[in-house]
């Protein structure tokens, strides 16, 4: 029994570390409350989960025109709602950057919509800001890029504006615009619209991704089932 003790050890222990990998998955927010004014992001809470709609309402549009890569006529489109400060959601990047290599803009449409949990994540507002702004110029993907690709390098900043300032430099912005338009009513108005659309489709947690109106569960998100998914629906299109 001695010698076993050790083994029996390392088993419990390598059990525990998946349980902790699985729960870290993703961000285990409450359903964030509808915002109650145009100046307002989605907001979390320690409430308990509303049921989600057993068919999401996607009648709410969500900002318009929607930040999008691929043809609109694609078979297959994936609309993510995400929280730049979600960590899940930094590791849902390079995954679907790679489906998007792989697939193509004629087969694959990626849609990204703002769901950012305040204040749950301190920064997630002010990311969310800065993309947007710098979409107002023409650049989004190439903020949202380099915003998840750093995560790590701001998520614990006291202050991100500096840093965002600097990805909108890198980006070629202009950066005296991308000040203003951080703060102004469009932006502003972007976040809300996305957030109004996530909470019609009962979204209750990022990152969420809905492949062609439907939501993908969760645990399908690992690259190999994700694929599959999408294969499957490629070929219902044929």
């Amino acid at each position: 029994m001695k010698r076993a003790l050790p083994f029996v050890i390392i088993i419990v222990v390598l059990a525990a570390g998946i349980v902790l990998a699985m729960s870290f998955l993703r961000s285990n927010t409450a359903a964030p409350a509808p915002p109650p004014t145009v100046n307002s992001a989605p907001v979390a809470n320690n409430a308990t989960p509303a049921s989600k709609p057993a068919t999401p309402d996607s009648s709410e549009p969500g900002a318009e025109p929607a930040h999008a890569v691929g043809n609109a006529n694609a078979p297959v489109t994936l609309e993510e709602f995400g929280d730049f400060q979600c960590p899940p959601c930094g590791m849902m990047h390079p995954i679907l950057k790679s489906l998007e290599a792989e697939y193509g803009p004629a087969k694959l449409r990626l849609i990204f919509r703002e769901y950012p949990l305040v204040p749950t994540h301190a920064h997630a507002l002010a990311a969310a800001r800065a993309a947007e702004a710098a979409g107002l110029q023409g650049k989004f993907w190439e903020m949202h890029g380099l915003i998840y690709e750093n995560q790590k390098a701001w998520a614990n900043a006291f202050d991100v504006r500096a840093i965002f300032e600097g990805y909108a430099t890198a980006i070629g912005l202009d950066l005296n615009k991308f000040r203003s338009d951080s703060t102004s009513e469009a932006v502003e108005r972007r976040i809300f619209l996305d957030g109004k659309r996530g909470h019609a489709m009962g979204v209750q947690g990022t990152p969420t991704i809905f492949m062609n109106g439907r939501e993908v569960p969760f645990e399908s998100l690992a690259p190999d089932k994700f694929k599959a998914l999408i294969n499957a629906e490629l070929a219902a299109h044929r």
